[in-house]
């Protein structure tokens, strides 16, 4: 199987009908047919005359492979009522990335061109992935249509935090489409390749306290264990993720346990447990303070601060890959480095007792920890690969697709 290969596909026989509206964020609706291609669904395409300004039609049909809809006034058609036959041909119908303006006018019922007139006609399951500038998407307007629209039963993923287009930031970026195939995964019930398995994912920091309002931690965002977390769920795992403080919702359809410290992570771990596969992707913080203070520690003109006496965490990697029955069959760890990066992350495999290790160079000039890329390389028993530089959501797809490969190689025949 080659390193992208999405594995058993997980959506066969399932149909999407993508409608994709305006908007700079359009271009990340060829990577969701690529995604749903793969997954075994078929997708035919709606493209608004303001979505046709962000992608062409032409790249909407190379990748789904089906002739695109851009109109209403097609005589041949409308002589066959197309509008009618595409609204209730599909299993599921997805605006991606849905406009302010295409949600007013789903929520007006308007039926002014195709997309708005399927939608109105349609009588299957509608999932909409909003994507807009934050006051556009903060307006009371546009709040209150998505209100309107899940009180008649659409779904909705995402918007993201981040930043936009406009160089503003806060929510409103179209959700990652990992997310949104994940939100379709469970909308349409596909089995997928890890249906019956159990995942437990550690993500995001761990904050040690020092006094009520100090506490030692790092700069981990959470942002590439919640991408596994999502690409684990979308292949039909049962997902528990595990995790430190972050800003980033809970991706849909995972069980999230939130915990502050390193001991609440290892107990929130073994709780969780058995499971067929451990990504361990958390920073967990090595040392905590011996003894937390009571109220907060002063600063004293004149004065040195008062010695801070540290202890190790309890190695929550090197527990979970500890031999016996509640192991799972497969534990990955991860390896944050600022120097030597192969050589340490060879080492913590071999004294973790981990399957696995994700390798990643982090520190000054990097904007790996807390950033959207990564760069990794996978240590198996097998060796090293090195994989390039892309968005932490590929590498999470990837990585979900060789756990499906190989915990499917230890059951088959």
């Amino acid at each position: 199987m080659s390193l992208g290969s999405p594995g058993v596909a997980f959506l066969t026989g399932k149909r999407v009908l993508l409608i994709v509206s305006g908007g700079i964020a359009a271009y990340k609706a060829l990577e969701l047919i690529r995604l749903l291609t793969q997954a075994g669904s078929g997708v035919r395409c709606v493209l608004t005359e303001a979505g046709a300004q962000f992608v062409t039609p032409l790249s909407l049909q190379a990748l789904s492979g089906e002739p695109v809809h851009t109109t209403l006034w097609s005589l041949t058609e409308e002589s066959e009522m197309g509008h009618i036959v595409l609204s209730r041909s599909a299993d599921l119908v997805v605006v991606c990335p849905a406009s302010a303006n295409i949600l007013a006018q789903m929520a007006a019922g308007l039926a002014s061109d195709l997309a708005g007139t399927l939608l109105l006609a349609t009588d299957t399951k509608v999932l909409v992935a909003p994507a807009m500038n934050v006051r556009m998407w903060q307006h009371p307007a546009t709040q209150a249509n998505l209100a309107t629209l899940r009180a008649r039963g659409v779904a909705v993923v995402g918007p993201d935090d981040g930043v936009m287009a406009c160089n503003e930031f806060g929510p409103g970026r179209l959700a990652e489409p990992p997310d949104i195939l994940a939100a379709i995964a469970a909308m349409l019930g596909g089995a997928g390749d890890l249906a019956g398995r159990h995942a437990l994912v550690t993500a995001g920091p761990t904050h040690e306290p020092i006094d009520p309002v100090r506490y030692i931690a790092n700069r981990s965002s959470g942002l590439q264990g919640y991408a596994i977390a999502s690409a684990l769920s979308a292949r039909g795992a049962r997902v528990t993720l595990v995790s430190g403080p972050t800003g980033l919702d809970a991706p849909a359809g995972v069980e999230r346990v939130c915990v502050e410290t390193a001991a609440e992570m290892l107990a929130a771990c073994e709780a969780a447990l058995p499971a067929d596969v451990a990504v361990m992707s958390a920073a967990v913080a090595d040392w905590r303070v011996e003894r937390e203070a009571a109220a907060k520690l002063k600063k004293r003109p004149g004065a040195k601060p008062e010695p801070l006496t540290l202890t190790l965490n309890e190695d929550i990697l090197a527990r979970v890959s500890r031999p016996g029955p509640r192991r799972p069959g497969l534990v990955i760890g991860f390896a944050a480095e600022t120097e030597a990066l192969l050589d340490n992350a060879a080492d913590k495999l071999k004294r973790k007792g981990c399957d696995w290790i994700v390798a990643n160079q982090v520190g000054h000039g990097t904007s790996v920890m807390g950033g959207a890329e990564n760069e990794i390389h996978l240590l198996t028993a097998s060796g090293v690969e090195s994989w390039p530089r892309q968005s932490k959501h590929a590498v999470a797809a990837l990585l979900a697709a060789r756990i499906a490969e190989t915990l499917s190689s230890r059951t088959s025949p």
